[in-house]
This record gives structure tokens, sequence and C-alpha cells, in this order.
């Protein structure tokens, strides 16, 4: 997750504001002056600094002028409660990505922070070299030696040098980015950006705004033109995560971009052309989604050209062997100790299921290394998640009580309302958007 500062000479809105932040997986510093910002800023890197705008003697403008300079790629979000919009659109004038005004309301703000941290992340991969993005994402990177991770391989090689659309599919934490970015790494358009999104994490409207920019004056709060990441990804690659969770509307201008070659900004009447290839992945069935009238055929066929399914964990277990051991170099150099495995692990990891696949062992590899003694890891040091059918292995935190205990409500709730996420949300006593943060970090996957 990003790393990310606070700036704010108030200690309580300060406190409030990281607690909430860290709570989302965020990893926050906090600055209680401009001054202390400053030497934080020149002193390590973030990739999203939020500051208020009124401080003492080194106020929010200041924090942002010396934080471009400093860190000309780190995105800043400014805050106002005693100012008025003209303060926040000066901030904008100099950099600031975007603004909000006190007291803020938690939705909007964290919408508005993962916006700016994918903005960061975008930046950083379209300042990667070609030989650096081929380094980070060769086929290395795809791990196993089972049959199916051997032709998913070859028909990378296959695929790669050519322009053809991708449709990638799977269960979550199956590798699908990973393969979309060694495509483009290995591909004729490596010298250009990779640019992704994931349409779970935005409405329609905030996602629309994205991918095809808007004018300044196209509605409320756009202050000043923007390009859109359609136009980032030109000559590149955009990768779309989770296109089943568009909504129809989008899928038809999604559509004509994609055959036509060209985009409207929101606001415009102007068009722009613009060269990407198209690589789109999902855990959704699409072809259920197409008798349900809640995904279009015709963006289904445009998609589906060069199709890579993802098999599970579960059904490659020859594979689990080589990647414990690639997490375990991965997070003994991250954590400075070497570690192993000690008697039974790989045999109990063998005989568990991982419902996450291989996002759910890799954060038990990372669990495990940090809590290894005389760098070897027990089993009692990974605890899978028992909502998901793993077993316990040792004591289990109040966390990890409350998370499961959470879980279990949820996904009730989504069955007792039949699968509707707004009824469910009502149900529960929040709102929709709050529903979505958490099904996202309880990694809950819900048609």
């Amino acid at each position: 997750m990003a790393r990310i500062l606070i700036v704010d000479d108030q200690d309580t809105a300060r406190s409030m504001l990281a607690e909430m932040l860290r709570g989302e997986g965020y990893d926050v510093d906090q600055a209680e002056s401009g001054e202390s910002a400053c030497s934080l800023v020149g002193q390590n890197s973030y990739d999203l600094v939020i500051t208020d705008l009124r401080m003492g003697d080194i106020g929010g403008l200041e924090v942002l002028r010396r934080t471009r300079e400093a860190s000309p790629r780190t995105e800043v979000i400014v805050m106002t409660a005693f100012g008025t919009i003209e303060d926040a659109v000066e901030a904008m004038r100099f950099g600031a990505h975007d603004f909000v005004q006190k007291p803020f309301v938690e939705e909007e703000l964290l919408i508005k922070v993962s916006r700016a941290a994918r903005a960061r992340q975008t930046s950083g991969d379209l300042n990667t070299t070609a030989h650096e993005f081929r380094e980070r994402y060769n086929f290395g990177n795809i791990i196993g030696q089972s049959a199916e991770i051997r032709d998913i391989l070859g028909r990378i090689v296959r695929i790669a040098p050519t322009d053809a659309t991708v449709l990638i599919t799977g269960e979550s934490g199956t590798g699908k980015e990973l393969v979309a970015r060694a495509i483009h790494a290995n591909s004729l358009r490596a010298e250009r950006p990779f640019v992704t999104i994931n349409c779970a994490a935005l409405t329609e409207t905030l996602l629309e705004s994205e991918l095809f920019g808007h004018m300044r004056g196209a509605f409320t709060g756009a202050v000043q033109t923007r390009k859109g990441l359609f136009e980032e990804a030109n000559g590149g690659t955009f990768f779309f995560d989770e296109i089943a969770e568009t909504l129809p509307s989008l899928q038809a201008k999604l559509l004509r971009a994609i055959q036509e070659g060209e985009i409207r900004r929101l606001g415009d009447n102007a068009s722009i052309n613009v060269d990407a290839r198209i690589i789109a992945a999902t855990n959704q069935n699409l072809q259920q989604l197409i008798q349900d009238k809640r995904f279009r055929e015709d963006l289904y066929y445009r998609l589906n050209v060069a199709r890579f399914e993802l098999p599970p964990l579960r059904e490659r277990k020859e594979d689990i062997p080589p990647i414990v051991e690639t997490f375990l170099k991965k997070y003994g150099q991250k954590m400075g100790r070497e570690a192993s495995i000690g008697p039974g692990v790989l045999e109990y990891l063998l005989s568990y299921d991982f419902p996450g696949n291989i996002r759910e062992l890799e954060n038990l590899i990372e669990q495990g290394v940090a809590l290894a003694q005389d760098g070897q890891v027990q089993l009692q040091d990974m605890v899978p998640n028992s909502s998901n059918g793993g077993s316990h292995l040792g004591q289990r935190s109040l966390a990890d009580v409350v998370q499961d205990a959470e879980r279990d409500a949820i996904v009730r709730t989504l069955r007792a309302s039949g699968g509707d996420k707004e009824r469910a949300a009502e149900l529960l006593g929040f709102s929709p958007t709050t529903l979505w943060r958490k099904m996202k970090r309880l990694h809950l996957e819900w048609p």
C-alpha cells in the first residue's frame, strides 16, 4: 500500500485521520507542523502527502512547493477548513492532486486518497524504463513447473509480440495482473507505459473521468482540464482489472474506445485518437453476466481475442514448493534475515486448499518469516484464515477473531438479501461504500 504523510497542527484531527488510513492498510507518518513535514519529505520517500493549508509559519502551500522540489512524483492533497475554495484552487495551480474541505466525509476522502495513490503508481510505471520493467516482470516471476504454468508461459511468448486484445480470467489471487505485466514487458510496446485501473474501486462517474479525462468545468470540482488514463496509455498497454464491475452504460463507451481508437474527455466535443493495447481481467463468469444482462456481449467478444484462464493454486499443488522458496527468499531479504521452513510446514501447505490462492500463500510466508525464530518458520507461525477452510495452528489474536466475525456477518447478510449489496449495507447499518471497503479489506468476492 501507499506510504502517506499527514501534515496538520491539530493533534486530534491528525491522529484520527492517521488511524482511519492505517485501518485501510496504508503506511502512515505524521507531522505536526509544516517545518517538520518538509524535513520528513527530504528524508523519506512518500507516495502521498495530505496537508492542511493553514498552519503556523510554514503553511500547506509551502509544504506543497517543497514536496514538489524534493519528490516531483509525490502526490499532494490539501485540506482546508478556514480558507475559501479559492485557496484550494490556488494550491491545485501549484500542482496539488486534489483538495478536501474539513470536516470531510470519510468515504469521499478515501476515494480521493485511492485516486492519488493510483496516480502515483501510474506515474511510477510511466517513469520506469523498459529494461527495469522487464527485470521486474519477466517470465521468472511466474513461478511453477506444472503443465498449466508451462502452457501459460508458452502462450505469453506467442501472444506478447502481437497487438491482440487479451482477456485473463481466474479466481482472486491467481496472478492475473502479473500475467498482464509479463505480456507487456515482453511486447513491442515495452518502451511505452503500462497503465492499470481497478474498475471495482470507483463509482461509474469517477471511473469515466479517470478513463477519459475531463475538461475544466465539466462537473462540480473539475477546476482544471485533466488527461484520462487512456491518454496516458497511448502507445502502450492499458490493463482493466475487474472489468466485470463496470456498468453496461460505461461498457458501451469502452467498446467504442477499443473499436475506434478514440475517446472524448468529459465536457468536450472533440475526439482524441489513442493507440493502446487492451488487457482485461476478471474473477467472474462473463458469460453468466451476459445472460443476466450485466455485461455487453459485443464487448466480451471484443476482449476475448486471446484468452488466459489461470488455474487456482489447489489445482497445481506441485507449484507450491518453488513458490514457497521464492517467497522465503523475497521476505528474508526484505526483513534482513535468512529463513527456511520447519518440520511439517510444507506437508501442511500441500494439504491446504488455499481459497485465497497465491496471494494467501504469500501472506502466510511473509507472516511466517516475520515470526520465525532461529531462522526457521514453524507451523504455529502461520495461521490460515479459518473461515476459508484453514485449520487452527495455535492461538489466534483478537483481531483475527473480530475479522472472522465481521466476514461471517457480511456473508450471512448478503445471502439473506439475495446478493443485493445496497440492501445488505442497509441491514448492516452502514453505507454501500463502507460495505465495499470492508469486503475489499476482507478479500470477499460476491457476484
